[in-house]
């Protein structure tokens, strides 16, 4: 066997890929009609298309559910997308975004960014976002770094610190401005899903595809650390370089998506174990896999939440954590199983 081919885990082909990316796109399609049809008020989205522009059924398919349905594609595509890359990486199944503080980081600049500079926020928030994401996941990576390596626990533990520090901080600001904005940030922290304009969605649209290029391109370097560093090594990786291409496009996903949701919490854990539970643990399936997966789950999460107490509207973010929550403790419970076992 070739470096090349272990570090790709063997030979994949391109109708595998097609196949993949075709029934992720049908999967999303189900799930965005129903996003579509569902809510305090039922409607046939396909009836929609055709009615007058003032046809009530019209008014609220273009005005209020498609942008917001769609939002919620780009939005839980780059969460689901990102855990995956992070678990792959760091070769940690409790790893995601959201718990290692990278999306806090996220949130806390561009919360400044939105307050510090009002007039040119599409300019300057996803920059900002960036910044706070890429700053977070090195800050957190140095200090949980003990006795010149990482530990899964030393991280995971300082990225919960650090995005209840995010938080608190988020918090104050949120003290320091008028009560229009406060609402908004307040969103921020527990994560609901905002339609800003085409403008803010067609940049988070523009994120996903670049990070998902980018770590399509790093899929068999993921796979090779899946040997551990010496292995990678072995195999012709540059590790510390694969580790930085692919932290930044994690950066790149969350200040995509961090912007026009907030800290919407725990996608990035759930849907990779999911979809490595169907498709195995190949990096090439699974980042896509997980694109798709998660883009389905986090419509179907903001259907239930304009649903489920309607016509009181929740935040997606505690429907996230719900689901999130339970998982994340069942994995580490497992994890700890396994320690003690071996």
């Amino acid at each position: 066997m070739t470096a090349g081919s272990a570090a790709g885990g063997g030979r994949l082909r391109l109708s595998q890929l097609g196949a993949l990316h075709v029934g992720g796109a049908l999967g999303l399609v189900v799930c965005i009609l129903a996003g579509l049809a569902i809510g305090p008020v039922a409607i046939d989205p396909i009836a929609a298309l055709s009615a007058p522009a003032d046809d009530p059924s019209s008014v609220i398919l273009f005005g209020a559910r498609a942008p917001r349905v769609l939002l919620g594609a780009v939005v839980g595509g780059a969460l689901g997308l990102a855990g995956a890359a992070l678990q792959a990486l760091l070769q940690n199944p409790l790893a995601c975004p959201h718990v290692l503080g990278i999306s806090g980081g996220a949130a806390l600049l561009a919360i400044i960014a939105m307050i510090a500079v009002p007039a040119a926020q599409l300019g300057v928030v996803p920059a900002a976002a960036f910044v706070g994401a890429a700053g977070t996941a090195a800050l957190v990576r140095s200090v949980a770094r003990s006795g010149g390596r990482v530990t899964p626990h030393t991280l995971l533990l300082t990225g919960v610190v650090f995005n209840a520090f995010a938080a608190a901080l988020i918090t104050f600001l949120n003290t320091l401005v008028d009560f229009y904005r406060a609402h908004g940030i307040l969103g921020w922290v527990v994560g609901n899903l905002t339609v800003r304009g085409g403008a803010w969605t067609a940049v988070s649209v523009a994120t996903l595809l670049i990070g998902l290029l980018v770590l399509s391109a790093s899929a068999r370097d993921l796979n090779a650390l899946g040997l551990g560093e010496e292995g990678a090594t072995s195999l012709g990786v540059d590790v510390a370089a694969s580790r930085r291409r692919v932290y930044a496009a994690v950066a790149l996903l969350v200040a995509g998506a961090v912007p026009v949701s907030g800290m919407i919490g725990f996608v990035g854990l759930i849907v990779p174990h999911g979809v490595r539970a169907l498709l195995g643990s190949d990096q090439r399936l699974v980042l896509p896999a997980s694109m798709w997966a998660g883009a389905g789950f986090l419509v179907i999460a903001d259907t239930a939440a304009r649903t489920f107490l309607a016509p009181t509207e929740l935040p997606v973010g505690v429907i996230t954590a719900l689901c999130g929550g339970p998982f994340f403790l069942f994995l580490l419970r497992r994890q700890a199983q396994q320690e003690l076992g071996s």
